[in-house]
């Protein structure tokens, strides 16, 4: 073995290696043409394969209907605090003594947004919290008129600056580590936990109404969002998850799917998480570099740390499977890209 190539294992296999030699013949496609599929593939549709059915949805029946003349629906969370929902994306609203605090602006269904307020309270809207710079949870903010005041992290008001989106007003307040709005006789309690979904993704705690919303971490019954919804640092998200089980809230809005959250949809997500985790370290550990590989790619690293990796991906699919797929929704939708996104934080974080 070369050693650019003894030097890419290093990198690649950096959890351990496996000795094995192919125990099945070379596909006969044409170089770079698909071939053969790998051993042991699971049934689950891979990234890239069309899905003719997917996999039906656990108690689908059971989630409030949206009005679709209205085109959300409200949720009442108590003391003045309200959830706006399409059933796939979540917002909230607070009502205060002179006005309404928002949290948050998908433009899914912004439009709406001063309607459903005014099902409430005809209270004008002083106040809009970020709760990160994402566009498909605040790029409706334009659409709520007005000039309230917009309060976010620090590190939110730096992606937007740099954005530079009028349909995301940049924030007139910002915080570092924590910032507590009083509005009449409401509170919330803003505070930042580093890096897991995006620089600035905060918590919003509304301690009298024990509700607690943090957006792209947590999806109540479902299998999170591609990638642990996209997490720009995966241990730091695993951390979060963690962290928001200990917070004593009795409502969780997560910012997606089609219902409020628990402490057991937290332990639940955490426990498929570290399943993800145990399945993949295990695969990284116990994959054989080289397999079904033709002899004269064995010279190309990228194609050695390819076929490994692919191999250790489907290792972890067949791993958790058994045990999830009928328990999250939409389980077979993202499951590869999980295992996938694991194996590489495993690898290099």
């Amino acid at each position: 073995m070369n050693s650019s190539i003894s030097s890419v294992l290093a990198i690649v296999l950096g959890l351990g290696l496996a000795s094995g030699n192919s125990a099945w013949a070379q596909s006969a496609a044409a170089p770079g043409e698909a071939g053969a599929a790998y051993q042991d593939m699971p049934a689950i549709a891979p990234i890239g394969v069309r899905v003719d059915h997917y996999l039906p949805l656990p108690n689908s029946t059971a989630v409030p209907a949206v009005d679709p003349a209205k085109g959300y629906r409200l949720q009442q969370l108590g003391h003045g605090l309200y959830m706006v929902t399409d059933n796939g994306y979540q917002s909230m609203f607070l009502v205060y003594d002179n006005g309404v605090v928002v949290m948050d602006a998908p433009p899914s269904y912004s439009a709406h947004l001063k309607q459903a307020i005014a099902e409430v309270t005809d209270r004008p809207i002083t106040h809009l919290i970020y709760s990160h710079a994402h566009i498909d949870h605040i790029g409706g903010a334009a659409d709520l008129g007005g000039h309230p005041i917009i309060i976010a992290q620090d590190e939110t008001k730096r992606l937007l600056v740099r954005a530079n989106d009028p349909k995301r007003p940049v924030p007139t307040i910002t915080f570092k580590d924590r910032y507590t709005l009083k509005v009449g006789s409401q509170v919330l309690e803003l505070s930042y936990h580093g890096v897991a979904h995006e620089p600035g993704n905060i918590f919003i705690w509304a301690p009298a109404q024990k509700v607690l919303m943090v957006v792209d971490m947590v999806f109540p019954g479902w299998m999170a969002w591609s990638g642990f919804a996209d997490a720009q640092d995966i241990p730091g998200y695993f951390e979060q998850v963690a962290e928001i089980d200990k917070i004593p809230f009795q409502t969780l809005v997560g910012g997606h799917v089609d219902r409020v959250g628990t402490h057991a949809d937290v332990r639940e997500q955490l426990e498929f998480m570290n399943d993800v985790k145990s399945a993949t370290r295990t695969a990284l550990q116990t994959t054989a570099p080289f397999v079904g590989m033709a002899a004269a790619d064995k010279a190309n690293a990228w194609a050695v740390a390819d076929n490994y990796i692919d191999r250790v991906v489907v290792s972890c699919v067949n791993a958790v499977t058994p045990k999830w797929q009928s328990r999250l929704a939409a389980y077979d939708v993202f499951i590869w890209s999980q295992c996938f996104a694991m194996q590489q934080s495993l690898r290099i974080d």
